[in-house]
């Protein structure tokens, strides 16, 4: 079964220095943090403060592509993981025609707040939900460790934080 799920926050995973987006179901507590990359987060946050910037960036790109082409971004479906990857569609229709699209959950997540779609992920992932977050948050406010959960970085912080990540600087997330 799919949940509706919403960007809840951006965190750091203070032990890696991974970004983490945090994913939580719409009409309930479960939360699905999934690792991203730096330039995925940077893309996320980006759309979460309504930046611009004078030429389209990557996932504007795709965005700008899939209206080009007279598609529209139905939803998009974090459907699994396996070995520590998660795994997303991307759902197109075109013409009448539905198109699955295989996307990394970050990519599909950063597309689809461009476009407005959708989040869902499949009930299993929530049901393995390995994060408690504390309290309310407020979007892009903070990435904030289980370790230390008084820290906290401001919208603008996270993303001068994240500009300034070098790829040596990140682990590998195994649950």
């Amino acid at each position: 079964m799919l949940v509706q799920v919403s960007v809840q926050s951006l965190r750091l995973d203070r032990a890696s220095h991974t970004p983490v987006v945090i994913l939580q179901e719409n009409d309930g507590e479960r939360v699905l943090p999934i690792w991203i990359g730096p330039s995925e987060a940077g893309a996320i946050a980006s759309e979460l403060a309504d930046m611009k910037y004078p030429r389209p960036l990557t996932h504007d790109l795709l965005a700008s592509i899939v209206g080009g082409l007279g598609g529209a971004l139905q939803k998009v479906i974090i459907s699994r993981v396996e070995e520590s990857t998660y795994f997303a569609e991307m759902i197109i229709r075109r013409n009448g025609e539905v198109i699955s699209v295989d996307a990394r959950p970050s990519d599909s997540i950063a597309v689809a707040l461009r476009l407005q779609a959708n989040i869902f992920a499949d009930e299993a992932l929530l049901e393995r939900g390995i994060l408690e977050v504390p309290g309310e948050q407020t979007i892009g406010e903070s990435p904030v460790s289980e370790e230390e959960p008084d820290q906290e970085m401001a919208g603008e912080q996270l993303k001068e934080y994240l500009r300034q990540l070098a790829p040596e600087d990140f682990g590998r997330f195994t649950p």
